[in-house]
């Protein structure tokens, strides 16, 4: 196996940057007491750590499968946490970026392209496919204990509470067992070739259909967000600093 000598891409940088600009702009809103700068520092915060973590989610996936065997994923600059080398930048960048304006769903994209063939066996498939939704799971809890251990502003603790609060979303949506998922491609590799071929039919638009149940559909939605505010609660965090936050983020609603 090639030595894993890949630099993190500048871009990333760029992105952790509008994330701590948004940070820096919720203490001093504080200090100011301006609800207009406190809203602008939890939008830049939420957005710019949600990019981030849309670059970590993949590298999870790409460093797995790297060491599971999959040497291409260096080549193609999957390990650098540059969104350029994605395989569709609006796909897997953008439109989560949009759908969490719009909607308030956290949702991954597909987007970085693994050699199954390359990778040595069935576990490590499955692990490849876990590690991105973990990653999500290990930010939200990273971010609860931050909250909850570091004495902070108001403001800068609802930015950082409510992106938690995106992340658990984004493990609990992301771990269901549905095509097209990161939880029905930890199971793939142990179905009978005639379920692996149905979910390969149905890939392309059974994520799409779930996200319109939970939008549309009130019973769906409801459960689907109860489930995931009670495993977020389970690893500490304060749902009313979220909340506080959820609101500032759609301010325009």
């Amino acid at each position: 196996m090639p030595a894993l000598t890949r630099r993190v891409s500048p871009w990333f940088f760029l992105l952790v940057g509008i994330a701590v600009i948004g940070g820096v702009l919720c203490v001093v809103a504080t200090s100011l007491t301006s609800e207009a700068l406190a809203i602008t520092g939890i939008v830049l915060l939420v957005l710019g750590g949600w990019a981030v973590s849309l670059c970590l989610h993949e590298f999870g996936h790409a460093i797995v499968a790297y060491r599971g065997g999959d040497t291409s994923v260096a080549a193609k600059g999957y390990l650098t946490l540059d969104f350029r080398r994605y395989t569709d930048v609006g796909y897997s960048f953008v439109l989560p970026l949009v759908i969490l304006l719009i909607g308030g769903i956290p949702l991954p994209g597909g987007a970085v392209w693994i050699n199954h063939w390359a990778i040595r066996s069935r576990a490590w498939r499955s692990a490849m496919s876990v590690a991105g939704p973990a990653m999500n799971l290990a930010l939200g809890i990273v971010l609860t204990v931050l909250v909850g251990a570091v004495p902070m502003p108001i403001a800068l603790a609802a930015g950082l509470s409510a992106l938690a609060l995106f992340q658990v979303i984004a493990f609990v949506l992301n771990i269901l067992p549905i095509p097209g998922l990161d939880g029905y491609g930890a199971l793939e590799p142990y179905l009978p070739p005639a379920a692996q071929k149905l979910g390969q039919q149905v890939r392309p638009w059974a994520p799409i259909v779930l996200l319109l149940l939970i939008l549309v559909v009130p019973g769906v939605g409801s459960a689907f967000f109860s489930g995931a505010l009670s495993v977020f609660g389970a690893v500490g965090g304060d749902t009313l600093s979220a909340g506080t936050g959820y609101s500032a983020l759609f301010f325009w609603r």
